[in-house]
């Protein structure tokens, strides 16, 4: 009975509280919220309507039947926005009953463009002004993008002078069409030309020496061709910054060249003037200088290595220098965390800059190993034999620097980068040597036109990372060799040249390699066609400094093919040509072809900083050859080629170049041999005597495109029977000077001296020719073309009997490809 009683109890309150409790229940599972499903989706046009329905819901990647999710409607707008036609774009969800939505796109499509037109623009063309603009017919109608188009038509304007030049644009929409109208409104303004550039408050430095440094310039009568006398805003910035610049790096450290401190004026209808107001402040010198820190120099030892030494004008980048300089010397050490704070005090009484260098000199490391990056195509052993740093030497920081400066001598790559990093080893750093693979194989197709060889085909292939032994590689490239193949063919000349080069041969800094050729020519005579065929070998090697020294060996042979070399005489029987010259058919009787054995040496000095537009520096050159080993031709020949640049006024880079060049041979074997013939010409054959003598087409010839630019090709010099024959000793000069017009465009103006005359070593110039003229330096793919004009002034050439030849056969046209060196 007890256990039964307690039962019902239970019962009863279990069944009490389950009453309770039930209303709880369901107002928890009621509050529990259910994602509704999509009914619709609607797509609501704001304005136009440019993109059907279709189009948007298959975008859309929301649809009917799927849970409401607000991640797919934030993705469905992203890729809406995507397709560029919409400028705005909003989502929105309408409750509908059982616990369904529909959903709202609300699109604002874009206007398309369907005419741009400019109105005021008469002194620049439709063409140049649309040629930048990002907005285009056709194109979305977008009002940030025609700002800023408006914005370029403008600076257009202003770099052209027309410094109150003012743009605007106005939008006719048309809301049935969805496209719009742009009309540009130009107001050009007036034009105005610079009339003065002068200066106020200079009292130190002079206006000419402030005009020079400048790009905005008083226009003068040139100034159509090389351009300025305009005013450009943006380029009159940047002069304003080169002319504190320059006052900061002459000590005046307190200069103030504001932009309020200029003035210009109107003298008169498209005039300007420009006045510059100079606050030139005081100009420091240096004080005391002192060091700080330094253990390992002492002050003795670093004071060498200042510039800015007391007394001296101080120079913010003097400094710098001298804070890299000291950096090096304790770099070089191998002392790499060094730093070197320089601290300057400003005695203002004075006018004293006292300096003091704290140097924290850090620990000293050596190379632990070097890792290479980036190297896809070039070989490991190439890099690394370009450095001048090893594993287990001294971590020189100078011997870093030139080692990045020749890896990008090679030119194998785009970027080239090294730096130390840790190696976890005290004492040990390794070198980081960072690469990208540049494109060194070149294959050009193309055609030129000379003044000498007339109209000319060529391709050329050429690979200056080549790799010879990986032959069966399409890509042959990785060994730092040298490898070209060149063909041409001309009018009046052919020529294939295969050329190779090791620049480390046997794994030393020693190039060598070789150039086989054959070349063929008749514009050398009009009576004669030359074949040349040969093999040159060579090594080359940067001796002392700057001089390099290449010795070479050359085995050519040279056929000369006459029309007519043979004709019929007064007996009948067949005579030499009477209108060949001895000199020339004593040449063919001796030996045709000949073989010529010759060895060459050659000293080279060049510091030029381009090799095509050259503005600096100098290259000289001193050859000598001995033919003579084996063959057919004895000689020695000396010969001296010698050139400098000279930079004068910076306005227009302008370039004065002097060239001057000298040489003789020396036949040293027996000459004038007569020749057996035929006892009917036997008289005759004796006069072509030619054993021993310098072939005439390896002796020294003047005149056309690469020497005196008056004068037609080979005529100065030696004439017989109206045929260059050359000479044995000669001299020659030139000065030129040129105006940059453009990036890739010179001006030239220049005159040419020299004589040309029979014998070894007769140096004596009385029967010189000289010219002068103008011509056009252009660079055309990448290759340099001359063009010039040249006058003779002196002409004539005397012969050792004393006839005088005439070789004035006025102003002449030349027009060839590469340099003159």
């Amino acid at each position: 009975m007890f256990n039964s009683a307690v039962t019902s109890s239970h019962l009863a309150r279990f069944f009490f509280l389950f009453v309770c409790l039930l209303p709880a229940w369901g107002v928890a599972q009621s509050a529990t919220p259910v994602d509704p499903i999509v009914e619709n989706i609607e797509i609501e046009f704001v304005d136009l309507k440019t993109v059907s329905r279709e189009a948007i819901l298959s975008r859309i990647q929301i649809r009917p039947g799927m849970v409401f999710s607000q991640q797919l409607i934030d993705r469905s707008i992203r890729t809406l926005y995507g397709m560029g036609v919409f400028d705005f774009i909003e989502a929105r969800s309408v409750d509908l009953p059982n616990n369904r939505v529909e959903v709202v796109f609300s699109v604002l499509a874009k206007y398309r463009i369907e005419d741009i037109v400019l109105v005021g623009s008469k002194k620049i063309n439709r063409r140049r002004l649309l040629r930048d603009m990002e907005s285009q017919v056709g194109g979305g109608l977008d009002e940030r993008l025609l700002t800023k188009d408006a914005n370029l038509m403008l600076e257009l304007y202003q770099e052209r002078g027309y410094t109150q030049a003012k743009v605007d644009f106005e939008i006719d929409r048309n809301a049935d069409s969805g496209r719009g109208v742009v009309t540009f409104i130009i107001d050009e303004g007036t034009r105005f030309k610079i009339t003065k550039v002068e200066f106020i408050g200079n009292n130190d430095i002079k206006d000419r020496k402030l005009r020079g440094l400048m790009k905005t310039k008083k226009r003068w009568f040139m100034s159509w061709l090389l351009g300025g006398g305009r005013f450009d805003e943006g380029q009159f910035q940047e002069d304003l910054e080169n002319l504190r610049g320059y006052y900061l790096e002459e000590g005046y450290l307190d200069v103030s060249i504001p932009e309020s401190n200029v003035r210009l004026e109107y003298p008169k209808e498209g005039t300007m003037k420009l006045t510059i107001q100079v606050d030139e402040g005081r100009q420091y010198q240096v004080g005391r200088v002192g060091f700080d820190g330094n253990e390992i120099f002492n002050t003795l030892e670093l004071y060498p290595y200042l510039t800015l030494l007391p007394g001296k004008t101080f120079s913010p980048k003097l400094l710098g220098e001298d804070v890299e300089r000291f950096t090096d010397l304790y770099g070089s050490l191998g002392y790499l965390d060094t730093s070197v704070r320089p601290e300057r005090t400003a005695n203002v009484e004075t006018g004293n800059i006292d300096l003091i260098f704290r140097i924290r000199e850090g620990e000293r490391f050596d190379v632990e190993t070097i890792a290479i990056e980036g190297n896809t195509k070039t070989k490991s052993t190439v890099i690394l034999r370009e450095l001048a740093l090893v594993p287990g030497r001294n971590f020189n920081l100078v011997y870093m620097k030139n080692s990045e400066a020749r890896l990008n001598n090679t030119r194998y790559f785009e970027d080239v980068s090294l730096s130390d990093e840790s190696s976890g080893i005290p004492g040990k750093r390794n070198l980081k040597i960072r690469l990208t693979e540049g494109r060194t194989g070149n294959l050009q197709f193309g055609a030129g036109f000379s003044s000498l060889e007339n109209i000319v085909v060529f391709f050329e292939i050429s690979q200056s990372n080549f790799d010879f032994k990986k032959w069966r590689s399409p890509l042959l490239q990785g060994d730092g060799q040298k490898f070209r193949l060149r063909g041409s063919v001309g009018s009046r000349s052919n020529e294939v040249t295969l050329y190779f080069e090791e620049p480390w041969l046997f794994e030393r800094r020693i190039a060598g390699g070789f150039e086989i050729y054959r070349r063929e020519s008749d514009f050398n005579s009009s009576i004669y066609d030359e074949l040349r065929t040969g093999i040159n070998l060579f090594l080359r090697k940067r001796l002392i400094g700057l001089i390099s020294g290449q010795l070479s060996y050359t085995l050519e042979s040279t056929e000369l093919d006459f029309n007519n070399f043979f004709v019929t005489g007064p007996t009948g029987a067949d005579i030499i040509n009477p209108l060949i010259p001895p000199v020339i058919a004593g040449l063919v009787l001796d030996a045709n072809p000949r073989l010529t054995s010759k060895l060459g040496l050659t000293l080279t000095r060049d510091t030029r900083n381009d090799l095509i537009f050259t503005s600096r520096g100098s290259r000289y050159s001193l050859a000598t050859t001995w033919a003579g080993l084996g063959g057919d031709t004895e000689y020695l020949k000396f010969e001296s080629r010698n050139a400098i640049f000279i930079p004068t006024f910076r306005q227009g880079d302008q370039v004065l170049q002097i060239i001057a060049r000298a040489g003789t041979f020396w036949s040293y074997a027996e000459t004038d041999v007569p020749l057996a013939g035929d006892p009917d010409g036997a008289s005759f054959l004796g006069e072509f005597g030619y054993e021993g003598q310098v072939p005439f087409y390896d002796r020294f010839f003047l005149g056309g495109p690469d020497s005196l630019r008056g004068f037609e090709f080979r005529e100065v010099g030696p004439i017989v029977s109206g045929e260059p024959v050359g000479g044995n000793t000669y001299g020659f000069a030139s000065a030129e000077y040129t105006v940059k017009l453009g990036e890739t465009l010179r001006l030239a103006i220049f005159y040419d001296w020299g004589f040309l005359n029979e014998d070894d070593f007769d140096f004596g110039p009385q029967s010189f020719n000289d010219n002068w003229g103008v011509g056009i330096r252009l660079l055309v793919l990448g290759n340099p073309l001359r063009l010039d004009y040249g006058i003779p002034l002196t002409t004539g050439y005397t012969d050792s009997a004393g006839n005088v030849i005439d070789n004035d056969e006025g102003g002449q046209f030349n027009f060839s490809f590469g340099t003159r060196f």
